[in-house]
């Protein structure tokens, strides 16, 4: 028994050091993601509690957006230059501590302030876990991986708001958040047994065309570190067993483009002003691209997700318990579709289609709204539920080759500020959907339907992402062999200087 799990462990993930690295690195998402599940599962007794409205109560989503926004890219910066584990550690002690003053809030001014401490913590989440991906696991996996880690956020969504729900409606809307402090103390004390990986000793994308059982462990680079490992030159825990291999495949798509000279780096860019690197990363043709996509499909995502559960209770005609319960039915539709996504991606690109990590979202996009908008229009939940259920697979699907497509596009020098620089305008989407969706809902939409029109307007932001993403695939492989040029020019600097 323990040697088939083992077998089945090392064809996943490349083995228990590896999956120890993803497991924990999808448990800082899904916390973050509970976290904001708790306070939509708990819309209704809040607004009771402090006597407020829907854009009131979209404000308490908003303000963690906001404030995170603006910590995002000071988060970044810092993730490329000091140990991302230890930064980890810390900030998610201090959001335990944020959650449980917000359980503990007498006034809706104290909820929100306790809120927007909660949003400057948790902007660390975000580059560093990207950046640790990065370096976790070699460049063709990614897209997989990473359907693993950004998986843990659509659970602990689904997560807070059944056991949120449950516990609220047992104990009361604070318990609802007290209990969270629990699996925060379990997370710092994993993260501060988790090793630090090697900075970008995984091969980039172009340079990865070796047999894939060969791109595997200590050889992901041209350093012994290897796929993910420690900082002090031990067996990588994302790269051992890279796992690719389980179908015999050899990778396929190779990036036969000249690297876009006006965009290579020829030293090391940390040592640029934090301006240049925000304004490099920018400027990078396809990673504009993937920032403003990505920014729409969240906006469509937090307005959803903050209101799914009154939405639900008030167009189905259930309890909020039950409500609930039906959220982490239709997460799990958006689970597997992170986990299909990024595994499709990384198929289609071993097979030689270079854009896979670019179309893939594309279509995915595409078939949302024709999924989501007949399921939010419909008030028998029989049709609606497994409507909603392929819906949230394919927005999920959307996620994992985009985040793996932006770690091909930067060198790995500026993950943490690249994936900052991104989140800044993904979580000011997140920020303005809640209100925006509830002043829609309030003022525009008003009436028992107002909140079902509100989210069907909603789709068209999906829509445009689509559309906005078709220029990625000219820019795509151009970009990727931009970055790799600039990793080997960097590299060979600093060897230069070694030798020297």
């Amino acid at each position: 028994m323990r040697g088939g799990v083992r077998k089945r462990t090392e064809r996943l993930f490349g083995g228990l050091p590896a999956a120890r690295a993803a497991m924990t690195m999808a448990a800082v998402l899904a916390l973050d993601g509970a976290d904001k599940g708790t306070v939509s599962a708990m819309a209704g007794p809040l607004s009771d509690a402090f006597g407020i409205g829907y854009a009131a109560m979209g404000l308490l989503v908003s303000v963690v957006a906001f404030v995170g926004a603006a910590c995002t890219v000071p988060f970044g910066l810092l993730a490329d230059r000091v140990r991302r584990t230890r930064l980890l550690v810390v900030t998610v002690a201090l959001w335990g501590l944020a959650t449980l003053v917000s359980g503990a809030a007498t006034s809706y001014t104290w909820l929100l302030v306790a809120r927007a401490f909660l949003g400057a913590v948790t902007a660390s989440s975000g580059p560093a876990v990207s950046s640790l991906v990065g370096d976790f696991f070699p460049a063709r996996r990614r897209a997989r991986m990473l359907g693993f880690v950004v998986g843990g956020e659509l659970f602990g969504t689904a997560l807070g708001f059944a056991v949120s729900s449950t516990v609220g409606s047992a104990l009361g809307w604070r318990y609802a958040f007290w209990w969270l402090v629990l699996p925060t103390a379990a997370l710092v004390w994993t993260l501060a047994r988790l090793p630090e990986p090697a900075r970008g000793e995984q091969a980039g994308l172009r340079a990865d065309t070796r047999d894939t059982d060969g791109a595997a462990g200590g050889n992901g680079g041209s350093g012994g570190g290897g796929g993910g490992g420690t900082g002090d030159g031990r067996s990588g825990d994302g790269g051992a067993g890279d796992g690719e291999g389980e179908d015999g495949q050899r990778p396929g798509a190779r990036i036969d483009m000249p690297p876009d000279p006006r965009f290579v780096l020829h030293s090391d860019p940390r040592a640029l002003p934090a301006w240049r690197t925000v304004l490099y990363v920018l400027r990078i043709p396809t990673n504009l691209v993937l920032i403003i996509a990505s920014a729409l499909g969240y906006f469509f995502f937090a307005g959803l997700r903050a209101f799914a559960t009154v939405f639900t209770t008030d167009q189905y005609g259930v309890s909020t318990s039950v409500a609930g319960s039906l959220v982490l039915v239709v997460g799990a539709g958006g689970v597997c579709g992170v986990l299909l996504g990024g595994r499709a991606s990384d198929r289609l690109l071993a097979r030689g289609y270079v854009h896979a990590r670019i179309l893939v979202p594309i279509v995915c996009l595409l078939a949302v709204p024709l999924l989501v908008g007949p399921a939010l229009h419909s008030t028998t939940l029989a049709v609606a539920l497994p409507l909603l259920l392929c819906g949230t697979a394919f927005l999920g699907a959307v996620n994992p080759p985009l985040d793996a497509a932006r770690l091909d596009i930067v060198p790995h020098m500026l993950w943490g500020t690249a994936e900052g620089t991104r989140t800044v305008l993904r979580t000011l989407s997140e920020a303005l959907a809640p209100t925006l969706f509830g002043y829609v809902a309030d003022h525009l939409f008003a009436g028992r339907h107002a909140l079902e029109y509100t989210l069907l307007l909603s789709l068209v932001p999906l829509l445009a992402a689509s559309l906005i993403g078709l220029p990625a695939l000219r820019t795509y492989p151009r970009d990727v062999a931009t970055a790799d040029a600039s990793t080997a020019n960097v590299r060979a600097g600093r060897e230069a200087r070694r030798t020297g």
